[in-house]
């Protein structure tokens, strides 16, 4: 799960061992689950020549996946240094000439100092941050036109799940936790940002909302929102 948390949590949970796993299996299978959809979703819209901020990008499957489709720069802020170093050598030969920046950090504490993005994407990463006002908050300020996350449906399932998931963490010591957000919060806080939500997407246990900047519609080029 590529997730952006406290520092030393991250490096606890996703480490070196983890990122190397991940890596392989999407070297087998590609993008998968919520994952694939959200990148579906993007696709939706045109992408050529424009910025992307992946943040909490794991190994860099969005930013490698999005190279085919004319992303101009791709700039990662990860929080695990594993996950950062294995995403630096997938995603920058997919770019070649094109920009590309790998970031180390909690991107709601450097995200003043980063520039806007056309499309920014949180990728299974809410569920890891327990502020997931804060996070969101952040990253809409960082958003030019596109802003797309996945993050767990508040299922009473997902809920036993995660909040097993967290036990045995506790048990064997692992700062690490997982959270289960509220949707209208998370909802509320782009909508206050200024972003329109286009899309939503579920599975059993995940969920993918697209949002928008009020005035991309009506932008040259840009498509209606699509159905």
């Amino acid at each position: 799960m590529a997730c952006c948390t406290r520092y030393c949590a991250a490096e606890a949970q996703f480490g070196r061992k983890v990122a190397d796993r991940d890596l392989r299996r999407y070297r087998r299978h590609g993008a998968e689950g919520i994952t694939r959809v959200m990148l579906g979703e993007l696709r939706h819209w045109p992408l050529t020549g424009q910025s992307l901020v992946d943040v909490g990008g794991g190994i860099g499957i969005v930013s490698a996946e999005l190279a085919n489709n004319g992303v101009a720069s791709a700039t990662l802020v990860e929080a695990s240094p594993a996950y950062l170093e294995v995403a630096r050598g997938e995603v920058e030969p997919r770019y070649a000439s094109r920009p590309t920046k790998f970031l180390l950090g909690d991107f709601t504490l450097i995200a003043d100092g980063l520039p806007d993005a056309d499309v920014l994407t949180l990728d299974r990463v809410v569920c890891c941050y327990p502020h997931a006002e804060a996070l969101l908050h952040a990253a809409a300020a960082r958003t030019r036109q596109l802003l797309a996350f996945t993050y767990p449906r508040d299922r009473w399932y997902v809920r036993v799940m995660i909040g097993m998931q967290n036990f045995l963490r506790r048990l064997r010591g692992n700062m690490f936790r997982a959270f289960v957000h509220p949707p209208q919060r998370m909802c509320a806080t782009l909508e206050t940002a200024g972003l329109v939500r286009a899309a939503r997407r579920e599975t059993l246990v995940w969920a993918c909302d697209l949002y928008h900047r009020e005035d991309v519609i009506n932008s040259p080029g840009l498509p209606r929102v699509p159905g």
